[in-house]
């Protein structure tokens, strides 16, 4: 058979694509080099500097800095100044690589791929048969990343601009009310809550074991541990405690069957009550997600969300792209009457849903 005609051009722009691809894994692990060896931290804010005293200041091996910094200047994360043979970290960059508090802070999140990479051999399993990976088999990387991508953006948003957009739920955190975060992972949504709202009373539910464990650890570290309790529970058997507000930060889409932990929550839920809901963005059909956030959500909700759905029975498996329409039917069927979805940013929609 005749080869098909390929158009030049095209193959060699696609092939670009795809070594650019390849080179973004690469710049990942340097990415994870430069955050745990305190590299950026030593460039941060310190304007142009030498090889040598970017070694000296992070303790480090001046050569294999130096080509650190030439792979870091290659792919733009840091700037190189040819005439004085000086690399800079410039404030933006340092916000994103350097900046542990700031919410565009990435080098934490690559434990992500890293993870996805060491479960392989799970996942083809997966594809080949049909069974799910639960959130517990995977590398722990996994849990650490996971957690970290999202904490910083919790902080620059959570309490300043989500939770005000919910009808009154501000006032009654701020008078008191028990509070359920489903599958709250490491606490750090729940902990950012209870340090905002006194008075109010919170407890973080999820199936891992292990976060719960260490939920407890950063709330007793925090001083929040009075105030806020964490248990081990799946999203349909966290104990009735009429809660004024439960939240899904993130985690409905993972769940085998969400209908049923919607409705679960709306019969723990107080009269008057809210459920916030915290999902990936995405809109309802696949042509307008082919962006690069879809990129990044598609393929983690392959090796994650989808397989932990799948392992939890999959009665009805969203992905991390499911949509406002989706979500909406989701919590139609389980009984809420009033769904509004009232931000949306490039990562997140933030829904309220009440019964």
């Amino acid at each position: 058979m005749d080869a098909p005609l390929t158009d030049q051009a095209k193959l060699e722009a696609f092939a670009m694509r795809a070594i650019g691809d390849l080179s973004a894994g690469y710049t990942g692990v340097m990415v994870s080099l430069g955050s745990k060896l305190g590299l950026y931290a030593a460039m941060a804010w310190a304007g142009p500097l030498s090889s040598r005293e970017i070694a000296t200041r992070a303790h480090c091996a001046e050569r294999y800095v130096r080509e650190w910094l030439n792979a870091q200047a290659a792919s733009g994360y840091i700037a190189y100044h040819a005439a004085s043979d000086t690399y800079e970290l410039t404030a933006e960059q340092a916000m994103v690589l350097a900046e542990e508090d700031s919410p565009y802070f990435i080098p934490h999140a690559w434990n992500v791929p890293a993870s996805m990479w060491f479960d392989e051999g799970k996942a083809l399993e997966a594809f080949r048969t049909g069974r799910g990976i639960a959130w517990g088999e995977h590398d722990g990387r996994l849990a650490c990343g996971v957690a970290a991508f999202y904490r910083n953006g919790y902080r620059a948003n959570l309490v300043s601009q989500w939770l005000p957009a919910l009808d009154g739920v501000v006032a009654r955190l701020e008078a008191g009310i028990p509070v359920a975060d489903v599958g709250c992972g490491h606490g750090h949504s729940t902990l950012l809550m209870a340090e905002a709202f006194p008075n109010s009373r919170f407890h973080g539910y999820d199936s891992h074991a292990e976060s719960i464990e260490e939920a407890r650890r950063i709330a007793a570290a925090a001083g929040l541990s009075d105030r806020v309790e964490f248990s081990v529970a799946r999203a349909t058997d966290y104990p009735d405690r009429r809660f004024g507000l439960i939240c899904f930060f993130d985690t409905l889409h993972d769940m085998g069957d969400p209908v049923a932990a919607a409705r679960h929550a709306g019969e723990t839920l107080a009269p008057g009550g809210t459920v916030m809901l915290v999902e990936p963005f995405a809109n309802d059909r696949v042509e307008d997600n082919l962006t690069q956030v879809g990129q990044l959500y598609y393929s983690a909700s392959t090796m994650i969300c989808c397989a932990h759905a799948v392992a939890e029975g999959g009665k009805l498996v969203l992905g991390a792209q499911a949509g406002p329409g989706r979500l909406r039917e989701v919590f139609r069927k389980a009984g809420f009457a009033h769904f509004r979805c009232a931000v949306e940013t490039p990562f997140n929609l933030i829904c309220e849903t009440r019964r």
